[in-house]
């Protein structure tokens, strides 16, 4: 596929409304073929509905999209990949129980005399676009067994074997670690020099700036930096984004005491923590560093009462605590915000109001009836402290930003009598603004003397919001150092099993 100088896709002006919000404003954007072109903006933005409009899902109610400077109306994705558009979200759309050859061509499977599949010619076929990525899959292999980063991987693959010139990605990393990461983009970087066009959607800037060659930066529904106006650098990205000047990312405040809250000595689980040990104190924020894999949930699923612990002890303000599941762990004053807060940290049918009021019924029962006046008090107060966005108590989570979804979330245990709290990804696929807020929380509930376990992928974050960092590997703890210590390769190094930098050990 040649590089061309000519724009490949084009959205002119083109706005869409749903009820009672106007999602896109007047919205224009080129695609080139051979380039990568980042989307960038906050949650509610605006960046899923154009990707819906480019993917076929929604039409626009004005303006035009263009593919080759020729006029398209795409009436559904089908018409889309016809199109040469293929969409990978969030969400991935393989099927677990078939193999990568019947993913890879799914919906297109090849045929034989009287309809039958051709599975020969299925597999050869995936055979060749693998190898065409330098993907290193068995066609055969049934796609339940994969890694998360491999169904990843095959999501790409349909994408080229469907012959698609155009390539969105719609936060392709959340589940990523650093080797996958590095892997994806290099595959992603082969494709632009066939001469896709990419357009990619992350709220990692960091490996954004990494990979992009433009981007295009959305707020409140319209497009307020278009390609070539803003430079493809963190400070100059996050000051378009939200509209002025962030002098710091991660506005750290140290509210550490010496006085222990959490206390846990030779902790195994039986899903494979093995011999933790470590003191969490009074304001501090203790940062768990490791790569995907190396035990970090599992540490903080079985301080929680979530997975049976099989050997060692835990105390929370010297008292032992005994968590036969995560009620005994509440009791105790813990709390967890999971690392994905779609599946084990929203109730979906509920408003956001009930779900922050979950946790706590019974600060608002009197009879065993609820105090509802009360409960939408205690919640409004809260929106207003998380700065959620306007009605989101009234609304159903489903309804929410991945932002906003996270703030409930937050403000579930905020309700709470929270001594310590785990937050695993807490920011992970949430905006900057978004990002901001919780740091900012961080820093109030510490200063008001909750102690907080931080689990991050984000190694910036982990560094910057973290008093002592411990570094995880297969299930344990093999160092604790203040974060001025480490440095992005010494977390890697050491989770993988390496020596880091001369420093001592800190209890």
């Amino acid at each position: 596929m040649p590089v061309s100088d000519a724009p490949l896709w084009e959205v002119d002006a083109v706005s869409k409304a749903y009820p009672g919000v106007q999602a896109n404003d007047r919205v224009s954007i080129r695609l080139m073929p051979g380039r990568i072109h980042g989307l960038l903006g906050e949650n509610g933005s605006g960046k899923s509905t154009l990707i819906r409009l480019l993917s076929g899902v929604d039409r626009p109610d004005s303006g035009e999209i263009r593919l080759k400077g020729r006029p398209v109306s795409m009436a559904n994705p089908t018409e889309a990949r016809a199109l040469g558009v293929a969409t990978v979200f969030q969400e991935f759309s393989i099927v677990p129980s078939l193999t990568v050859a019947e993913n890879v061509f799914l919906g297109r499977w090849p045929r034989r005399a009287f309809g039958l599949i051709d599975w020969e010619t299925m597999n050869r076929r995936s055979r060749a676009v693998l190898a065409e990525l330098d993907i290193e899959l068995d066609p055969e292999a049934i796609t339940a067994t994969l890694s998360v980063a491999q169904q990843q991987l095959i999501e790409i693959a349909k994408a080229v074997a469907a012959d698609a010139q155009l390539i969105i990605l719609d936060e392709p990393t959340t589940a990523l670690g650093l080797d996958e990461i590095a892997q994806l983009h290099t595959l992603l970087k082969r494709m632009r020099s066939q001469g896709h066009a990419i357009l990619y959607v992350s709220h990692r800037l960091d490996e954004v700036t990494a990979l992009v060659d433009e981007v295009t930066i959305m707020r409140g529904g319209r497009v307020v930096s278009a390609a070539g106006n803003t430079e493809v650098e963190v400070d100059a990205i996050v000051g378009a984004m939200i509209g002025g000047d962030v002098k710091e990312h991660y506005p750290k405040v140290r509210n550490a005491t010496l006085e222990p809250v959490l206390e846990v000595v030779g902790l195994a689980s039986a899903n494979g923590a093995r011999d933790v040990s470590f003191t969490l104190h009074k304001g501090e924020v203790l940062g768990l560093g490791g790569v995907l894999g190396s035990g970090r949930t599992e540490i903080a699923r079985a301080l929680f009462g979530l997975d049976r612990i099989v050997g060692g002890e835990v105390r929370v303000g010297g008292r032992r605590l005994r968590a036969r599941g995560p009620a005994d762990a509440i009791a105790a004053g813990l709390a967890f915000v999971t690392e994905n807060r779609k599946t084990d940290g929203l109730f979906f049918n509920l408003n956001g109001r009930a779900n922050i009021s979950s946790a706590s019924l019974r600060r608002f029962s009197r009879l065993g009836f609820l105090d509802l006046k009360r409960e939408e008090r205690d919640a409004s107060q809260l929106a207003q402290l998380l700065e959620l966005s306007r009605g989101a108590e009234e609304k159903s989570v489903q309804h929410l930003s991945g932002g906003n979804q996270q703030k409930v979330v937050l403000a579930r245990w905020l309700l709470s009598e929270t001594r310590v709290l785990i937050l695993d990804e807490p920011t992970q696929g949430i905006d900057v603004g978004a990002k901001l807020a919780v740091y900012r929380l961080i820093n109030r509930l510490t200063a008001e003397g909750c102690a907080i376990l931080l689990i991050s992928s984000d190694h910036d974050e982990l560094l910057a919001m973290s008093d002592r960092v411990a570094v995880v590997r297969h299930g344990s703890i093999a160092d604790i150092r203040p974060p001025q210590q480490l440095s992005h390769a010494d977390l890697v190094r050491a989770a993988t099993g390496d020596a880091i930098s001369e420093g001592r050990k800190v209890a």
